[in-house]
């Protein structure tokens, strides 16, 4: 039997001292760790060695983060962890519409990044080993689970992976509440998570993305509860 080949870590941060403790933590825990203090550095790196995750920091020299998650979330798959100093829900928004996965806001604990760099490597491997397949769809969304396509009416919708999961993981359980909870064991992986608000987060990036041109609103907020995929919100937000 052949060993159990290592997970490989793309670390991108442009200060020394943080990258060197990403460093020495990820690779005590067994990770394979790469470092690249810059954008441009990083994507190369990527390209020769593709990384199974990549750890981004937002302010980068030569190239900022949220272009370097743009570029690789065209040329590969792998998950992105973006580090940010900005707690804006706005600056959380375009890091996640530039193809981040998740994002941690500095400074962060040690066993949260870590917990959040397993969660997305075993969400990758279980999504490879059990993909859903077929064509699921709730009134005008359409979701192609091998195509990877989505559509509201004529329209395609342009989503990074993680928001492309949760439409999928709404249109398969429509008209049902679905406890933030639900949505981040079953589209994140994770098990607790706190107060992260990385479910609202993406709800509004989903939102954005099916209310274009102002069609109604199919994703409504239950108060002290979650989330619902409807027609009719009845009160709902």
């Amino acid at each position: 039997m052949c060993p159990r080949r290592s997970a490989r870590v793309l670390v991108v941060e442009d200060d020394r001292r943080t990258a060197a403790f990403l460093d020495r933590a990820l690779s005590r825990h067994g990770y394979d760790v790469s470092v690249a203090f810059d954008g441009p550095a990083a994507l190369a790196m990527a390209n020769a060695d593709p990384p199974d995750l990549v750890v981004l920091d937002r302010m980068l020299p030569g190239l900022d983060g949220l272009e370097v998650s743009r570029i690789l979330r065209r040329t590969g798959p792998a998950p992105i962890l973006m580090l940010t100093a900005r707690d804006a829900i706005g600056d959380r928004v375009s890091g996640l519409d530039a193809g981040a996965d998740d994002y941690l806001v500095k400074p962060f604990a040690l066993e949260e990044l870590l917990a959040r760099v397993r969660a997305q490597l075993r969400r990758r491997s279980i999504s490879h080993a059990s993909a859903r397949s077929g064509v699921v769809s709730y009134k005008d969304v359409r979701v192609n689970q091998d195509t990877r396509h989505a559509f509201r009416g004529d329209r395609s919708l342009r989503l990074r992976p993680t928001t492309f999961e949760l439409l999928a993981y709404f249109v398969r359980h429509p008209e049902r509440v679905l406890s933030r909870q639900e949505l981040l064991t079953n589209v994140w992986g994770y098990e607790h998570m706190g107060s992260s608000n990385l479910v609202d987060v993406t709800v509004l990036d989903l939102r954005r993305h099916l209310e274009q041109g102002g069609a109604a609103r199919l994703i409504h907020t239950v108060r002290r509860a979650g989330y619902m995929l409807a027609t009719n919100g009845n009160g709902r937000v």
